[in-house]
């Protein structure tokens, strides 16, 4: 999704207001400007920052995570779409990891009269496998409903047993009903639904129960495997190279449970329209991101986890880039319209009556399924899957998967099974060994598999072109994020004077970010006396006086485009020049306090800094399109280590760049080494890294520096393959006058441009 704010449609009237208001201000600064000292010059006061939103405290994972639902089934279905990329982009699942064989292994049936329960183990990815329990109901039936069950963080996983005497408690307190049950809460649930005439499918969390092969302390805490907290570790989950391809605990649960989904139509007596998911506390957040990502399952049932306060407190339920602008309400409104039960308890969720789950009955009620939405506040009970829990489950398990059981639906006492009867590895079925890599291993596999999968998708016509934009350039958007449709862009000009041969106007460029910040960014235009209408925008590292000599003065390559009649505009981004506040450049990201050894945690809420000042670009670019300039072309110069975010620009601008000078310095994403660089972009190496981005900007007329004699064949496919090879210009030298170079590139291109379009209007009289 692009935003709207590029396309320069704005009204001809708002244009010309918005220009007779410039020129007024102008005037009167001209006239009431104070002198100033000589050097690059200032927006705001010494010592003042822009009120940017932005340069306040990161966000959590715990705040106000409301959500607003649409208000037509047609803007769900593309809401829909675009949030479903999220989720698989950020989970690693985009593309999809190359499906291979289950191998499934069904072993040691156990008779418990009415239901049996078999020991199960499958390879979801060669080699690593996921564990658990089949229950199945013992009379004979061609094909029944099925139920796939995550256990979630509570202690001992699937194998859970708290004891008689805390039992007894909450039998006293009316949360449970019998002893042997209430000591297991998650085998009560799937004997009583195998009792009900369902399959159920019990499967292990990654470090719990049977899944040994990645310690519970690394996928859930990285505790004991991750000593060093206060530095993400060299290898393997948290490190720099797992980030930047996106692999993480949350993409390996969810993909294991779309493969448990898998093992579960397979076996023939299921009935694969008929499937239900249900599970507490972290196996609901498991049950409703398996259910937004996978169209399958029928019924939704998440336990105590669904809430407008928090998003989940465990390193297995934040990843980068998840909730950028949207939450875990709206994820488990893609289930929608099929029936959803939720259930709240005195946790988190005990505000849910109130919000979140009025919105998601007008979200179902919109969509003519207001039936198929309940919610169960049982705010008397802790954080729990108790038997008052399980009650109200059952009975939307009845209805939405047509048991046609007389209700009400009572659990009945049953032989508690221990961890050595349910285990499923013995010495007819040994645990994998060699843990040890078994980590790293698999993300080896991962990365391979995306590179393959990706490497494939390189454009050879304008057909596969499409392809590529829609997979690799759709993740990009997912990384980057865009600009909301409406950003609120609004210019106020601080001071502006009249200059030998140009004006120089100050002022800040205000617009609203799509996670609602309120960006203020400290800005100079240099409008030459006799405008063509062309406007370059020139990005520095240093911001807006990276177009100023220290004497105050024009660069030559600025004046050069000056004198030819082109607009150049220079803007602070974020954490540049006056947004500094006197500060020397950061050479680090902020992270969220004392969580600096896991990234998903600031990145999950808070998009990175290369995003931010990417947007803030394109917001420069909306304003000088349908904003005040009104420019008929605009192009971009980034050169001085600016030419990566340049190329990110290009990449999301949907066409509004015509030209485009970068010097790339041979910058890769994968070459960083600390997940807080400024550059460092969760994911940027899976999708073809930078080359990437440069491949995404074809047809814009592009000047590539720093790639060496020819541009990366990534690149030159995507021009080729878009009919424009002649757009792409490659040069080899070195940094030295570099910027008079471009210039000159990018006056010739003015030049001919001109020239075919007079010569186009006397061919047509």
């Amino acid at each position: 999704m692009y935003s709207r704010a590029l396309s320069g449609t704005r009204g001809t009237n708002a244009c010309r207001s918005w220009r007779f208001a410039l020129i007024s201000a102008a005037f009167y600064f001209a006239l009431t400007a104070p002198t100033v000292a000589a050097g690059p010059p200032r927006v705001l006061p010494p010592g003042t920052t822009p009120a940017d939103s932005r340069l306040g405290p990161l966000r959590g994972e715990r705040g106000d995570f409301a959500f607003d639902p649409v208000h037509s089934s047609e803007a769900w279905e593309l809401r829909k779409k675009d949030i479903r990329r999220i989720l698989r982009v950020t989970l690693g699942l985009w593309p999809m990891p190359s499906t291979t064989p289950l191998n499934p292994v069904i072993h040691g049936m156990i008779d418990q009269t009415d239901y049996t329960v078999e020991k199960v183990y499958f390879e979801s990815l060669p080699g690593f496998y996921v564990t658990g329990n089949l229950y199945r109901p013992k009379d004979k039936a061609v094909r029944r409903p099925a139920v796939l069950s995550p256990h979630g963080h509570f202690p001992g996983g699937r194998f859970l047993d708290e004891g008689l005497e805390d039992v007894r408690q909450q039998i006293a307190r009316g949360a449970e009903r019998f002893e042997e049950g209430g000591r297991s809460f998650m085998q009560s649930r799937c004997v009583q639904l195998a009792r009900m005439g369902c399959v159920v499918f019990h499967y292990d969390m990654i470090g719990y129960g049977d899944s040994v092969q990645i310690p519970l302390d690394v996928a859930h805490r990285f505790r004991n495997s991750r000593t060093k907290f206060k530095e993400p570790p060299a290898s393997g989950f948290y490190s720099p190279l797992a980030e930047l391809h996106l692999q993480n605990p949350m993409g390996l649960h969810t993909y294991n449970s779309i493969r448990a989904l898998d093992f579960l139509v397979s076996l023939p007596d299921v009935d694969p329209k008929r499937i239900a998911v249900t599970g507490g506390s972290g196996g609901g957040t498991q049950t409703f991101m398996l259910c937004a990502v996978d169209e399958r399952p029928l019924v939704s049932v998440p336990a105590v986890i669904v809430s407008t306060t928090r998003q989940g407190g465990c390193t297995c339920e934040n990843i980068s880039g998840l909730r950028i602008g949207t939450y875990n309400l709206e994820f488990t409104a893609l289930h929608a319209p099929k029936p959803l039960l939720l259930i709240s308890a005195d946790d988190d969720t005990r505000t849910m009556p109130e919000s979140g789950f009025p919105e998601l009955q007008q979200h179902y009620d919109m969509l003519g399924a207001s039936l198929n939405v309940s919610h169960v506040a049982l705010l008397q009970f802790p954080h729990n899957y108790n038997y008052v829990s399980r009650a109200a489950m059952y009975h939307w398990v009845n209805r939405h998967l047509d048991l046609g059981l007389a209700e009400p639906i009572l659990e009945r006492p049953y032989h508690r099974l221990p961890q050595e009867r349910l285990s499923v590895w013995n010495d007819q079925h040994p645990r994998p060994g060699d843990n040890t890599h078994s980590e790293s291993r698999l993300l080896r596999w991962l990365t391979n598999d995306a590179k393959r999968q990706i490497a494939a998708l390189t454009p050879q016509d304008a057909k596969s072109l499409r392809r590529y934009r829609e997979v690799v350039g759709g993740a990009w958007d997912v990384l980057l994020r865009y600009l909301p449709d409406d950003p609120a862009l609004g210019f106020e000009s601080t001071r502006s004077q009249d200059k030998e041969r140009h004006r120089e106007t100050l002022g800040l460029l205000s617009y609203r970010t799509i996670d609602d910040h309120q960006a203020k960014l400290p800005m100079v235009m240099l409008a030459p006396k006799e405008a063509s209408g062309q406007t370059v925008i020139w990005v520095e590292p240093e911001g807006k006086s990276g177009l100023y000599a220290n004497n105050g003065s024009v660069n030559r390559p600025i004046r050069r485009l000056l004198d030819a009649g082109v607009t150049v505009v220079g803007v602070d981004l974020l954490y540049q020049g006056e947004s500094l506040a006197g500060e020397p450049p950061n050479k680090q990201q902020r992270s969220l306090p004392g969580e600096e050894a896991f990234a998903g945690w600031t990145y999950c809420y808070n998009l990175p800094l290369f995003a931010h000042r990417v947007h803030d670009i394109l917001a420069v670019i909306a304003w000088a399109k349908g904003g005040d300039l009104h420019s008929n072309e605009v192009g971009l110069v980034g050169l001085h280590g600016s030419g990566p975010l340049v190329a990110a620009a290009v990449a999301q601008a949907q066409g509004a760049v015509s030209s485009a000078s970068i010097n790339t310095r041979g910058f890769r994403f994968a070459d960083l080494k600390d997940v807080y660089d400024v550059n460092f972009v969760p994911g940027a190496a899976k999708y073809d890294d930078l080359p990437g981005l440069l491949a995404l900007g074809a047809p814009t007329r592009m000047w590539v520096a720093g790639e060496g004699t020819v541009a990366p064949a990534v690149v030159r496919a995507a021009f080729a393959s878009a009919g424009a090879t002649e757009n792409l210009t490659t040069f080899s030298g070195g940094d030295r006058e570099l910027a008079e170079i471009a210039v000159e590139w990018y006056l010739h291109g003015i030049r001919d441009s001109g020239s075919r379009r007079r010569h186009a209007s006397v061919g047509g009289h």
